[in-house]
C-alpha cells in the first residue's frame, strides 16, 4: 500500500501522467515513462521485484504494429533481442509487456560532453550491430527502421552488451523454405526513418539486407562526425524532403563522407552501397573491418563505451586526431628506442673508459711492480756490497791486527832483545860493539855478524 502511494506520488513529477501508479492486469504496477512516438508510448513497471518495459498503441489509430513486434520479437527470440514477457489488450490499447533495458545510443550520444563518440567505442557499437543483423537476417527478417533510438545497452548483468528493438516496421525478405527472396519493386513509400535509410529505401525501391547495413554505417558516422551531410535540410513537405536527403546522400560519396576516419569506414560505405537486392553480406568481412580498426588504434573488442567513464579523456571528432595521436605514439615509440639505444651506448662507452683505467691500472701495477723488483734487487745488491765491504773490512782489519800483533811480538822482543843486552853490556861490556852491530836489523850471519856493513 505504501508502494503505490509512493508510485501516485511520482505521477505528480511526471507532468501528472495519468498512467503513472496504475496496475496493469492486477501485477503491473506503471512507474515512469520512457519515451514516446508515433507508435504510441513505452513505460517502466514492476512486478515484485522484477521490471519490465510496457509499450502502448492506440488501436483506434489504425496502424497496429504493436502485434506485429511482438509476434516477431517472439520469433527471433534471441540473446540480443529482449525477451517478449506477453501480449495483450487494455481498453482501447495493444500492451505489449516486454524486458526492461538500458538507455538507448541516441540518449547517451545525446550526453556526451561534445556529442562525438571516439573511434574506438564506434568499433565496439560496430562490430555488436553486424552481429545483430547476421542473426535476424539468417531468421528471414529485415529491420527497416535502423537509427540510433533502437538500439539500446543492456541493464544488470548485460549492460555491456548492444541490444536491438522497436520491430514494429519490420518484416519477412525471403521464403523461411526456400530461400527465395520476394520480388523487388519500386516506387515504394520510404519505410523507417529518412536520415539513416539506405539511398535505394530513399528511392523507393523493396528493401532487403543491404538496406538495414548500409543504414548502419550512416548511424556510424552519425555517431563519429556528430552529423550528417543531408541533415537540416529546409523542403516544403516531407516528400520534397525526402527527394533532397536522398540526392544530398547520393551525391556524398563515400570517400567524402568518411573523410578523416579510418579508411575501414569509407570500405563499409561502399560495399553495402555496392551489394545487390538478393546478394549474401559478407557479415564476417564486415565485422573484421572494426576489428581491423581496433587493432590499429592498439585495442581490441574490449566493450568500452564513452560513457563508461564520468570524463571523456580522447576523441576522435576533429578529422585529424586518430593521425595526430598515431603520430604522436610513433613518435614516443622511437623516441623511447632513441633513448635506450643512448643509455646502451653510454653504458657501452662507460664499460670501455672502467676497461680502459682498469688496463691502465694494470699497467701501472706492473711497472710499480718491476720498480719495486729492480729497487728491491738493488736493495739487495747494496746489502750484498755491504756484507762483501763488511767482511773484507773485517778480513783487512784481522790481517792488520796480525800485522800488529807480528809488529808488537817483534817489538816485544827487540825489547827483550834490546834489554838481554843492556843486561850483557852491564855483564860485559867488551861485547857490546859487537851486538850493537847486528842488532839494528836483528839478523846474525852464520859468523855472527850483521848483514848490515858500517
Amino acid at each position: 500500500m505504501d508502494e503505490q502511494k509512493e508510485l501516485q506520488s511520482n505521477s505528480n513529477n511526471n507532468n501528472n501522467d495519468s498512467l503513472i501508479g496504475k496496475v496493469l492486469f492486477e501485477k503491473y504496477t506503471l512507474v515512469k515513462k520512457l519515451g514516446e512516438g508515433s507508435f504510441g508510448c513505452i513505460y517502466s513497471a514492476k512486478e515484485n521485484n522484477n521490471w519490465y518495459a510496457i509499450k502502448f498503441e492506440n488501436k483506434n489509430k489504425g496502424q497496429n504494429l504493436l502485434e506485429n513486434e511482438a509476434y516477431i520479437m517472439s520469433y527471433l527470440n534471441g540473446p540480443r533481442i529482449p525477451t517478449v514477457k506477453s501480449f495483450g489488450y487494455s481498453g482501447d490499447y495493444n500492451v505489449l509487456i516486454m524486458e526492461l533495458m538500458g538507455k538507448s545510443l541516441e540518449d547517451l550520444f545525446e550526453n556526451l560532453p561534445n556529442k562525438k563518440m571516439t573511434v574506438r567505442c564506434v568499433c565496439n557499437l560496430g562490430y555488436q550491430m553486424i552481429d545483430i543483423m547476421e542473426y535476424i537476417h539468417n531468421k528471414h527478417i529485415i529491420h527497416r527502421d535502423i537509427k540510433p533510438d533502437n538500439f539500446v545497452m543492456g541493464k544488470g548483468d548485460k549492460k555491456k552488451y548492444l541490444f536491438l528493438l522497436d520491430f514494429g516496421l519490420s518484416k519477412k525478405y525471403r521464403s523461411s523454405t526456400t530461400l527465395k527472396h520476394y520480388p523487388l519493386i519500386k516506387r515504394k513509400k520510404l519505410t523507417g526513418t529518412a536520415r539513416y535509410a539506405s539511398i535505394n529505401a530513399l528511392n523507393g525501391v523493396t528493401q532487403s539486407r543491404r538496406d538495414d547495413l548500409e543504414a548502419i554505417g550512416y548511424v556510424l558516422m552519425y555517431f563519429l562526425k556528430g552529423r550528417l551531410p543531408w541533415q537540416g535540410l529546409i523542403n516544403k513537405n516531407k516528400d520534397e524532403r525526402y527527394l533532397r536527403i536522398m540526392e544530398v546522400k547520393r551525391d556524398t560519396t563515400p570517400e567524402d563522407l568518411c573523410k578523416g576516419f579510418p579508411s575501414e569506414f569509407e570500405k563499409y560505405i561502399s560495399y553495402t552501397r555496392n551489394l545487390e537486392y538478393e546478394q549474401d553480406p559478407d557479415y564476417e568481412y564486415l565485422k573484421n573491418l572494426f576489428l581491423n580498426v581496433l587493432k590499429d588504434e592498439g585495442y581490441n573488442l574490449d566493450y568500452y563505451y564513452d560513457w563508461d567513464n564520468d570524463v571523456i579523456t580522447m576523441t576522435t571528432a576533429d578529422t585529424n586526431q586518430n593521425f595526430v595521436r598515431n603520430e604522436l605514439n610513433n613518435l614516443q615509440f622511437n623516441q623511447k628506442n632513441i633513448l635506450e639505444n643512448e643509455i646502451v651506448e653510454k653504458n657501452k662507452i662507460i664499460h670501455e673508459e672502467k676497461e680502459a683505467i682498469f688496463e691502465e691500472k694494470k699497467k701501472d701495477n706492473n711497472e710499480n711492480n718491476n720498480e719495486n723488483n729492480i729497487k728491491e734487487e738493488e736493495r739487495d745488491n747494496i746489502k750484498d756490497n755491504n756484507n762483501i765491504e763488511k767482511e773484507e773490512n773485517n778480513n783487512i782489519d784481522k790481517s792488520e791486527s796480525k800485522v800488529n800483533d807480528k809488529n808488537t811480538e817483534k817489538k816485544s822482543n827487540e825489547i827483550k832483545l834490546d834489554a838481554g843486552v843492556d843486561d850483557e853490556v852491564e855483564k860485559n861490556p867488551q861485547r857490546h860493539r859487537r851486538h850493537d852491530r847486528y842488532a839494528i836489523c836483528g839478523h846474525k850471519s852464520e859468523d855472527n855478524k850483521c848483514c848490515i856493513i858500517f
